[in-house]
């Protein structure tokens, strides 16, 4: 129950924990935010960790004068794009035991990853970046015989440029805004509503086809 909590709270004030980071390690900051990009896109066991919203608050900060926001770009950017490579790779190798084992993964995760490729294709490495839970699989989906590698680092890096830029500026630009600051709280869980709604959107729409399927017909 203290680790829900824990996590709640760190979803909904992450102004004020990576305020905190930065008092407590100063420039060491960057590596831990390297680290945790890097984390919450490569290993398919941590989807949980916070993407959009942080790199939405590691911007505000930047725009205070805590962070540099150029650097955070390249840094964050490189940690989504090397993130997105571990996470193919290990879809390649690993992929098709971890599916059988249906231990550590969670097959509806796999079903929504699923969908979006069907749906939208090569693009899904790109829309993925901004669907949690997506994010972390899609590459690993791509790994295990989606895509071939080529293709698919043309679309990561694609995706990780655009998707760190999109949430890292969004930050630095309107996270200082008064009524921002004032609610901060409130803007962190309209983000993580607001990259959730398509993965969701998708999903359901996914299950209702697939209710509406007709059975298909028994053998004699």
């Amino acid at each position: 129950m203290e680790s829900i909590q824990y996590f709640v709270d760190l979803f909904l004030h992450l102004d004020r924990h990576l305020d905190g980071l930065i008092a407590d390690f100063g420039n060491w900051t960057y590596l831990i935010l390297f680290l945790i990009i890097f984390a919450e896109t490569g290993l398919v066991f941590t989807p949980f960790l916070p993407g959009d919203s942080l790199l939405f608050v590691a911007g505000a900060l930047a725009a205070r004068g805590s962070l540099n926001v150029a650097l955070l770009f390249v840094l964050l950017g490189v940690a989504g794009i090397v993130g997105d490579t571990a996470n193919y790779w290990i879809g390649k190798i690993l992929g098709p035991a971890l599916v059988r084992s249906g231990r550590l993964l969670k097959p509806a995760h796999l079903e929504k990853t699923h969908a979006f490729f069907e749906k939208y294709g090569g693009k899904t490495i790109i829309i993925a970046r901004f669907v949690p839970i997506v994010r972390t699989f899609a590459p690993f989906v791509a790994g295990i015989g989606a895509m071939t590698y080529w293709k698919f680092l043309t679309y990561n890096v694609v995706g990780g440029i655009v998707w760190v830029g999109a949430c890292l500026f969004a930050g630095y630009f309107f996270g200082n805004i008064e009524i921002v600051k004032k609610n901060f709280s409130l803007v962190v869980l309209a983000i993580i509503f607001i990259s959730i709604l398509p993965g969701l959107v998708e999903y359901l729409a996914h299950r209702r086809a697939a209710r509406r399927a007709p059975a298909a017909p028994e053998e004699g």
